[in-house]
């Protein structure tokens, strides 16, 4: 396939060149052009450079969605009527060579205005047709869009697996671009996260419960990647599914709804109540004197008073507060009495 489309290519670049070469001969023939005689591999060399040009555009636009460029397209094609309409108020002038320079003026002026309002002003046309432009330009209310660092993380994988989310997730693909940015990264911890990143989307395109699509849109006029993911999620009607605190609460204040992983893991832990007795293992001393650090299942930080003296071994302990943070809970508690006894 990649040699067809090299054929293809080179075939391209050697007819311009050939039809540049038959102008130039067709110039040679001419009297304009007698003073200039080597016009036909000027006209070829010239006709080369085109067909480079082509490809150098067609590189530029085959990631552009098909309604930028329907819109681009008829707004250029507007534009050169209008320029068209306005040279024929200089058909008075009889000067062929300023005809033909004003007329090439316009043209480059009304058909770059046309061609750049055309492709950002589509948008705003709401035709139940526009569905014909691809699946990416569809409304999605029960899309989800995922964020480079909730795909990093992996444990949306394991959410999906159970069975909790499912429908379409959408994977932008500059948040792919960006994932292939961090594996090339010549950081070492970076790479690794990259890699896993690309990894979670392998495994979420196998599971049974959701469909993944790789959304192409793109918004050049933004720069960063959370503005984007915002005007998508916008575009899409969709949610985003993100562990980025500063993201959740720029896409809520827009009115889009977030999932937040971090949220749900925190929703999911163990209730603990003041006065419930626990049995835990003290692992290191904390920041106070005497105190002692322990750790739920679930990663819970558990500060135990007067405990620093029992490190490496299994205490039993009674709650008696709990502090919620933005970064989880933390659970406050002390040796029970019988503990106490025997530290004595």
């Amino acid at each position: 396939m990649k040699w067809g489309w090299f054929i293809l290519k080179l075939l391209l670049v050697l007819i311009c060149g050939f039809g540049g070469y038959l102008i130039g001969v067709s110039l040679k023939n001419e009297s304009i052009a007698q003073y200039f005689r080597w016009a036909p591999w000027a006209g070829a060399a010239l006709g080369i450079l085109v067909g480079f040009a082509g490809l150098g555009i067609e590189k530029l636009i085959k990631h552009m969605p098909l309604k930028v460029l329907a819109g681009g397209t008829i707004g250029l094609v507007l534009g050169l009527s209008i320029a068209k309409l306005i040279g024929m108020g200089f058909a008075s002038i009889q000067n062929i060579t300023i005809n033909v320079v004003i007329y090439i003026i316009l043209s480059c002026i009304f058909g770059y205005i046309g061609m750049v309002l055309g492709s950002i002003k589509i948008e705003e046309l709401r035709f139940p047709n526009w569905m014909l432009f691809g699946r990416g330009m569809r409304p999605n209310p029960t899309a989800k869009i995922l964020d480079t660092s909730v795909i990093i993380d992996g444990r949306i994988a394991d959410v999906v697996e159970t069975g909790f989310l499912g429908g379409v997730l959408v994977i932008p693909e500059f948040v792919l671009q960006e994932l292939q940015h961090i594996a090339d990264s010549p950081d070492p911890v970076r790479k690794v996260r990259g890699r896993r990143g690309l990894d979670i989307i392998k495994r979420l395109q196998q599971e049974k419960h959701v469909e993944v699509q790789i959304e192409r849109q793109d918004f050049e006029n933004l720069s960063e990647v959370d503005a984007k993911l915002v005007a998508l999620g916008l575009r899409l009607s969709a949610k985003i599914v993100t562990n980025d605190y500063n993201l959740s609460k720029v896409a809520e204040v827009q009115g889009i709804q977030v999932l937040n992983i971090n949220q749900l893991a925190n929703a999911m832990k163990p209730v603990v109540l003041p006065g419930e007795v626990l049995r835990l293992h003290i692992l290191k001393e904390g920041k106070e004197h005497g105190q002692g650090i322990a750790y739920l299942e679930d990663g819970t930080m558990v500060v135990v008073e007067n405990a620093s003296k029992h490190l490496g071994k299994e205490v039993e302990v009674s709650v008696t507060s709990i502090l919620q943070t933005t970064a989880g809970r933390l659970i406050f508690t002390t040796l029970k009495d019988g503990e106490l006894s025997r530290q004595h």
